[in-house]
């Protein structure tokens, strides 16, 4: 069966509610394993002020049955505590678009005059929904040795460079870190980075590294271009509010490298083939090689931001500033945990592709089977 998922839901609607199918029946399966990841996207240095209203929790609607998946679709709702405070019936309209935001394409684009009709759905609230069904994924790839962390490499020009690309080292430092850093070096001079642009009213971007172990050789194909781990890995982050770049491995250097130093030398042992290297991120030719996947996602700042920026009023035309709205200076590290979620619902729509089963059981014989054909070569 082909897993796919849906969201719905607005920024300040009644909650968020997220679909996925194709999860194989027999997965354990609990709120539990959702409040989590939800709690960790809720965190961060430079986060706003709703994070300080909402305690997002998740609540299984459908697909589970005396705790494990049934087959079935399972949705998820997040409620949103705020709702009540931002009702429709209850504000004056919002004219003037803010640059770098849905808001004024999206005017257009659907014919609408007040900006709350696109910039509620296009919020970054939406990845709420998003890391509730991550976290599905997350379960199920883990039941196969398949584990996935997000950190933050960068924000505001200041980099925080990795000791070791090993999940296994990285995450105590990442998950005690305010910013998600995996080296606590720079993490005072950044924070008072993001003290200063609260104070001037701006906000700050960066970027963060998903890296997804025990990922199995073969997920994906050279044969189309949409059947291409990287092509989909790219899209999915990309697709994430805010990212407006991505990069599989080491792309930007390699791009700057000669050959023999940018691709990954093969070796054999104890059985196995690996690479000396990982500059490739986890795929050749669109498919998974056996080696930790790496993917980068770089985030621009927040486009909503308290200093006023050149706007123009949808109503008469003249000229004035933007919209205000409550929000982030920085959401970096938030951002990492939503990249979590976007790359494990991509491996799991490969993994269930590639070993295609209705139940746990016949998944995990697929993979077995496929598992010792590939130990024979």
């Amino acid at each position: 069966m082909t897993l796919r998922f849906l969201t719905t839901g607005e920024s300040h609607g009644r909650c968020l509610i997220g679909f996925i199918e194709g999860i194989p029946s027999g997965l354990p399966l609990a709120e539990e394993d959702l409040n989590g990841d939800l709690k960790r996207r809720m965190a961060g240095y430079g986060r706003g002020g709703r994070m300080k209203i909402e305690s997002d929790q998740a609540i299984l609607l459908s697909g589970v049955f005396r705790g494990k998946t049934t087959g079935a679709p399972i949705a998820v709702m997040i409620e949103n505590k705020d709702w009540q405070l931002q009702r429709e019936d209850k504000l004056p309209p919002i004219n003037f678009p803010r640059p770098g935001h849905a808001d004024l394409a999206g005017l257009l684009k659907y014919d609408q005059t007040d900006i709350r009709a696109i910039s509620e759905r296009a919020s970054a609230r939406e990845t709420a929904a998003r890391v509730a069904l991550g976290a599905i994924a997350k379960k199920f790839l883990a039941q196969f040795g398949v584990d996935i962390l997000g950190i933050v490499t960068e924000i505001g020009g200041i980099v925080s460079r990795p000791p070791s690309l090993s999940i296994r080292q990285l995450r105590s430092q990442v998950e005690s870190s305010p910013l998600r850093f995996p080296s606590p070096q720079e993490e005072k001079a950044v924070m008072e980075l993001i003290d200063r642009c609260k104070e001037e009213g701006d906000s700050l971007g960066g970027a963060f590294l998903v890296i997804a172990e025990g990922v199995p050789v073969g997920l994906g194909s050279h044969v189309q271009w949409d059947n291409r781990l990287d092509a989909a890995l790219a899209q999915a982050i990309i697709s994430i509010q805010a990212i407006k770049a991505v990069e599989i491995g080491e792309g930007l250097e390699n791009s700057r490298r000669k050959g023999s130093e940018a691709h990954d030398q093969i070796g054999y042992k104890e059985g196995r083939f690996f690479r000396h290297s990982n500059r490739a991120g986890g795929t050749e030719g669109g498919i998974s090689n056996g080696e930790p996947v790496l993917v980068t996602g770089y985030m621009k700042p927040i486009s909503s931001i308290r200093k006023p920026m050149a706007s123009v009023d949808m109503a008469t035309k003249e000229p004035g500033k933007s919209h205000y709205q409550r929000a982030d200076v920085c959401a970096v590290p938030a951002a990492s945990v939503v990249g979590e979620a976007m790359v494990a619902l991509v491996l799991a729509t490969f993994f269930q592709e590639k070993f295609a089963g209705d139940s746990m059981t016949e998944v995990t014989q697929s993979y077995k089977t496929y598992q010792e054909m590939v130990s024979r070569r």
